[in-house]
């Protein structure tokens, strides 16, 4: 398969204008119904929509691989065991809930000063919900506040489709995120350069220091992971604050409720992550022939499991289609499962809620500016909109 072709595997033609982009989720649906599994010739690849069968496919990586495309075995999620397995056991040590929580105060006063610079209306994803994740990633890291601007355009690349399915958009968007790649292998070299000479307390010098059956990590190892966790770690926390402000606009009685009693704001997070998940499918690659269903995945086919349908199967939640903040048990799959399971969660949650806590501590009637048209996120594989303009009135 071309590397071109495997680039917007998951554009498929249900998902083909802006429109439907903004809201997948009764396209995911009817295809959930109608074909649970089914192979796409146009995108060479099979479309797995149950949730039954997104779950079996996430669990088990010897028959379902990651090292998949351009960038097998360069990172985590394209990565089997055993590498997987002690890369994860080795940067686990930063995502503790201990690690994590300990971080509250900070992601707490990062979130007051980006809400004191605003007035009565704010364009939520440049002023609010991107500066937030990228300057916890960037302090995380240890990279300087200035090239915080740096860090969010290279990441809209990395997670960007192409502008159709000709060959010609395939090219392109490889050859951009291949170039976006290279600054970023530049930049973080020079990063690790300094950190190798002065030591700070930051993730990268940690990395830099740790040992994996008492070798060192290689640079490439080392740079690969940063420029996962600055993907992963902004677009995803910045989709789920953005998606989880637009439920509150669209269901605007969920605000009061909320309001009145804050120790709904994890059921609300997660319900969130249910019903607009910020990753709506996941890649793998077939190492062997499978059964799935009544169809045979051959051994080196691709498999897309759409985690958006799954998270809205009849069969394992009771009205799916219903935003359901009390919902109890909520096995959503929107941070993947199994050993693939987002290395981030945690800290996404906790900035969802402190994110979602502030913003109803301090303003009414949350609403989106009319007349505002939304433009969705260039990739078929991320769920969120470019732009979120909102505008409120100050709380009690």
């Amino acid at each position: 398969m071309k590397t071109t072709k495997y680039a917007n595997m998951l554009s498929m033609t249900e998902l083909d204008s802006a429109e439907k982009r903004l809201y997948p989720f009764d396209i995911l649906s009817k295809l959930q119904k109608e074909t649970p599994v089914r192979y796409d010739a146009s995108r060479e690849c099979w479309d797995i929509f149950s949730y039954e069968d997104v779950h079996r496919v996430l669990k088990d990586p010897g028959t379902f691989s990651s090292a998949r495309g351009m960038n097998a075995g360069q990172n985590m999620l394209f990565m089997d065991p055993p590498k997987h397995t002690q890369m994860r056991d080795l940067v686990n040590k930063a995502f503790t809930p201990r690690a994590i929580q300990e971080l509250e105060p900070r992601i707490r006063s990062i979130a007051e000063e980006l809400l004191e610079q605003a007035g009565g209306e704010i364009e939520l994803v440049g002023g609010f919900a991107t500066p937030l994740p990228v300057i916890v990633i960037a302090e995380l890291l240890g990279v300087p506040a200035e090239d915080r601007a740096f860090f969010k355009r290279w990441s809209d690349v990395l997670v960007e489709g192409a502008e159709d399915l000709s060959d010609e958009a395939f090219q392109k968007i490889s050859e951009k995120r291949m170039q976006t790649v290279q600054e970023l292998f530049g930049y973080f070299k020079k990063i690790l350069e300094i950190r190798s000479k002065r030591p700070q307390e930051d993730l990268i010098s940690a990395l830099i220091a740790a040992e994996i059956n008492g070798e060192k990590l290689t640079e490439t190892e080392v740079i690969s992971f940063c420029i996962l966790l600055l993907a992963a770690g902004n677009e995803t926390t910045t989709n789920l604050i953005t998606n989880s402000v637009r439920i509150l606009t669209e269901q605007p009685a969920l605000q009061e409720e909320l309001s009145g009693d804050p120790e709904l704001i994890p059921g609300f997070i997660e319900e969130s992550l249910r019903y607009y998940p910020p990753i709506v499918a996941i890649g793998r690659v077939a190492t062997r022939d499978v059964e799935i269903g009544a169809h045979t995945v051959r051994e080196g086919e691709q498999v897309i499991s759409w985690v958006g349908a799954a998270n809205r199967d009849e069969a394992k939640f009771t009205e799916p289609g219903r935003f359901d903040m009390r919902r109890k048990p909520n096995p959503h799959m929107s941070f993947g499962f199994g050993i693939h399971f987002c290395l981030g969660a945690p800290l996404a949650r906790l900035e969802g809620k402190i994110a979602l806590r502030m913003l109803l501590e301090r303003y009414k009637e949350i609403a989106l500016v009319p007349g505002q048209p939304l433009v969705p996120i260039p990739s078929s594989f991320v769920f969120g909109v470019k732009n979120y303009p909102v505008t409120w009135k100050p709380g009690m």
